[in-house]
């Protein structure tokens, strides 16, 4: 019986630890995006930014959905209908930002977007 309650309650320890764990990352996602939506706003230029200097990477999408900055798909654009999913998702950002859901590559992400005054539009995110 004894074996059993340690076992329990080295479970429940494990996953309060592992939902704060998640939690501080998106923490750490919306202090990334927040940063650069005030550096944008603040006058710095959106290819001041490095989508892999953060981790998770950022992307920056102006409204008409071509990627300003993105890993892989920078000068593209989201507003297709391969991506359209995608794109209807990321064009609900808001000045105070928000977290929106989608499909991505056959995964579930979690992303979290931010408008710029200027109307760009900065997120990243995780799979879920």
């Amino acid at each position: 019986m004894k074996k059993a309650l340690t076992i329990c309650l080295a479970m429940v320890i494990g996953l309060c630890l592992s939902t704060g764990a998640m939690a501080a990352d998106e923490g750490a996602i919306k202090g990334n995006v927040d940063g650069i939506v005030a550096g944008i706003d603040g006058g710095k230029m959106p290819t001041d930014y490095k989508a892999g200097d953060y981790d998770p990477y950022v992307f920056i999408m102006e409204k008409n959905g071509t990627m300003v900055v993105h890993p892989n798909k920078q000068g593209q654009s989201l507003n297709t209908d391969e991506f359209k999913t995608v794109y209807d998702a990321l064009v609900q950002s808001t000045p105070e930002g928000l977290w929106v859901e989608y499909e991505w590559a056959g995964a579930s992400k979690k992303t979290y977007v931010r408008t710029t005054a200027g109307g760009l539009i900065v997120g990243s995110g995780y799979t879920k």
